[in-house]
């Protein structure tokens, strides 16, 4: 039965973060990390940019074995003993430890009797859909969020046929003002990509070229395959099993512990509070999957930080593309700020007199200066923020 002073249940770049936070304070001390995925720790926002842009795959991988680490991979954690401090794996192997940290992710959302759907998530994920894809193939992109445009656009860059089909009005309804939205829409067109907005799925069936897709009413759709970017849900089961506190993730304090004191969570999983915006959020990002997992990891290991930290993320629309920062909601007040409408500018989303969110579209190198707005109490107008970013 292996021990370890650190114990990480979770393969993604959270884990490889914590590592790296760890080892920065405890030089040391055994690691061990289980890992569902066949593959070591690797980026995943390169599936679905840099790798269609021909990023090499090679520049991927975290390289997590160089700092000292016993992984076990390919196995998921099933069951957590936290008063006996141990977890067991799907093989069979039992593990102890004397600080956990749960950096289970997320799972992703799958229709209702479909086979055959390439949920896009992991390594694996782009390995089969880049096999499948080529010149003159054809996809239908379920979803128009972040993976629905950034996937349509990958396809569509690398000579395949796409339709993209979701039940909003326009992409990236949940983030984006209408007015954003629906020049989207048009731009994907013009880009060759098929929208079909406000399309309800029917049904799904496996087909000699692939697949049929049928819609309620926008007719049917033959393609050699199906990409669903629908959403995902954290995954909590392992933690919820095990008695912690769970509300949309695994709840945790400003050091990252749960509500067992030898136990962590970090990455899309953990649900914290943020004193900028001044409520809990669970964060499914990048940079908040690396800064929060060196947080966690370092605090394990005797740190005593705070995470205070407000994330920003970012994305790909073909040319165009973004960073953004705090909260996005196009019900808020939005004000926009555009250089040029629709290819670059600045939208700020505000509530009762305070900036909220910022969308720095086709900007870069304000996302510092975004965050410092965000942290002001205002209040403000839509004219005191003309012009107010990018700095001058």
């Amino acid at each position: 039965m292996p021990h370890y002073k650190y114990l990480i249940v979770g393969g993604g770049i959270t884990a490889d973060a914590a590592v790296e936070g760890i080892r920065s304070i405890d030089r040391e001390a055994a690691i061990g990390l289980i890992g569902a995925e066949p593959d070591p720790p690797y980026n995943r926002p390169p599936l679905s940019k840099g790798l269609w842009k021909g990023d090499a795959l090679e520049r991927i991988w975290r390289k997590t074995q160089a700092r000292g680490v016993d992984l076990y991979l390919g196995r998921k954690a099933v069951s957590l003993d936290f008063a006996a401090r141990a977890i067991n794996d799907s093989q069979g192997a039992r593990y102890t430890y004397e600080k956990l940290l749960l950096a289970t992710g997320v799972t992703p959302r799958r229709l209702p009797s479909a086979s055959g759907v390439i949920y896009y998530r992991a390594l694996s994920d782009y390995n089969t859909l880049r096999a499948l894809s080529g010149e003159g193939r054809s996809f239908a992109v379920i979803g128009g969020g972040f993976i629905g445009w950034e996937i349509a656009a990958a396809l569509k860059m690398n000579g395949n046929e796409v339709v993209m089909i979701f039940p909003e009005e326009t992409i990236g309804a949940r983030l984006y003002p209408a007015d954003l939205g629906r020049f989207l829409n048009r731009y994907y067109r013009e880009k060759g990509v098929r929208i079909v907005a406000g399309g309800q799925i029917t049904a799904l069936e496996k087909t000699p070229r692939g697949a049929r897709v049928q819609t309620q009413a926008h007719g049917n759709f033959e393609v050699d395959g199906v990409v669903a970017g629908i959403g995902v849900t954290p995954e909590t089961s392992l933690a919820q099993a095990a008695g912690l506190k769970i509300d949309n993730g695994i709840m945790v304090d400003e050091f990252l512990r749960t509500s067992d004191p030898h136990i962590y969570a970090a990455g899309d999983v953990a649900n914290f509070h943020n004193p900028i915006l001044d409520r809990r959020l669970r964060v499914e990002h990048e940079d908040n999957a690396n800064v929060m997992g060196r947080a966690a990891g370092a605090n394990m290991a005797g740190g005593q930080a705070p995470y205070r930290h407000l994330p920003f993320f970012y994305s790909d629309l073909f040319e165009l593309g973004y960073e953004a920062v705090g909260d996005l909601d196009p019900r808020l007040e939005i004000v926009a700020d555009w250089k040029e409408p629709y290819r670059e500018g600045v939208l700020y989303y505000l509530q009762a007199g305070r900036v909220r969110g910022v969308l720095l579209w086709n900007t870069y190198g304000q996302v510092d200066e975004a965050r410092k707005l965000i942290a002001e109490p205002g209040p403000f107008r839509p004219a005191d923020l003309k012009g107010r970013l990018p700095a001058a």
